[in-house]
């Protein structure tokens, strides 16, 4: 069972910390290997934004966890407590993945986990780390980075959209997806999408992409274009850009590939569909375009994906003919 350890000391903000113990402190129904076994950690009773907080262990815990939370720091002019910056420092020295939720960054650059590196911060205060800590390499406009043993994201909502992207590193997409839905949220922002989202995805039944966004998901295996989806949302194609961008953050193509690279996750984690036929069931088209598109997205092959994260095995080409669908002939993704 990997140990996922949660940092805290007065000044600590509470919403992170919360949104880190309930992504990782309990297992979604359905869910049968080992969870994660979550240590609150700290030297003592702490202030936690308005809320007096008993840690389940101290520091000693936090270095030997296997992955470490830093969640954010209320006042980013003070400096950070020495104990919790080497503490840090040495679970990641152990070999721990170290983890920052918006200004915890600010414990990680102290640390000198950042040198060197692409790290990101809530926008508000990007510009404050950049100039406290000049080898870092700070991007303000994505939600979240992933350096592999070393990640940060934005703030508030990214802090989710990171803690989510950890499960999917450890479980795979669809448990990822199975936390995401207990928490009503949507499972998978790329970390690369900007923190400058008017509203993230459009909630209210009148939004002009509440019926859109369902239409375009059932049909990943047909060739959209713009236009198409436009047609249906019964508005011009600048105008779906427009709406696209302030309900997103990206553009309808960009969203449209994301969409089909999960649907083509679920597929190798849950089918024995070959990777052609995969192609033709998310609207790739060849084996060869999905490896691409799969490879710069996931940062890993299609094949080398299913051996890490497959969750049954099926064994029936029939039930993998039919969990993928009849999806006719190979079909073009179109970009540009």
């Amino acid at each position: 069972m990997s140990t996922v350890a949660l940092a805290v000391t007065d000044g600590m903000l509470h919403f992170e910390l919360s949104v880190a113990y309930e992504v990782f402190g309990a297992a979604p129904d359905g869910v049968a290997e080992p969870w994660y076994d979550v240590a609150v950690c700290g030297t003592g009773a702490v202030r936690v934004g308005r809320f007096r907080l008993e840690p389940d262990d101290g520091f000693d815990r936090l270095r030997h966890a296997d992955t470490v939370i830093v969640p954010a720091w209320a006042d980013i002019d003070e400096e950070p407590p020495a104990d919790l910056v080497d503490a840090v420092r040495a679970a990641h020295e152990r070999g721990a993945r170290v983890a920052s939720l918006c200004t915890g960054a600010f414990v990680l650059a102290a640390a000198g986990l950042l040198d060197g590196k692409r790290a990101t911060t809530h926008w508000a205060h990007t510009d404050v780390l950049a100039a406290r800590y000049p080898r870092v390499e700070v991007d303000q406009d994505v939600l979240y980075v992933d350096n592999g043993s070393v990640l940060t994201s934005a703030g508030k909502a990214a802090a989710l959209d990171l803690c989510l992207h950890l499960v999917r590193l450890d479980h795979g997409s669809t448990t990822a997806n199975a936390v995401a839905r207990r928490l009503v949220v949507p499972p998978h922002r790329a970390g690369g999408q900007s923190q400058f989202v008017a509203s993230p995805v459009p909630a209210q039944d009148d939004h002009p992409l509440t019926a859109l966004f369902p239409w375009v998901v059932e049909r990943l295996d047909q060739v959209l274009t713009v236009e198409d989806m436009a047609r249906q949302a019964r508005m011009s194609s600048r105008h779906l850009s427009r709406h696209f961008r302030a309900a997103t953050g990206t553009t309808p193509l960009k969203w449209l590939l994301t969409q089909r690279i999960r649907r083509a996750q679920e597929l190798l984690e849950n089918t024995d569909a070959g990777v052609e036929a995969i192609a033709a069931a998310t609207g790739m088209g060849t084996a060869t375009t999905l490896r691409r598109h799969f490879n710069r997205t996931v940062g890993v092959p299609p094949d080398t994906y299913r051996r890490t994260f497959r969750t049954h095995p099926l064994h029936d080409p029939a039930a993998a003919v039919a969990a993928v669908g009849d999806s006719g002939p190979a079909v073009r993704l179109t970009t540009g």
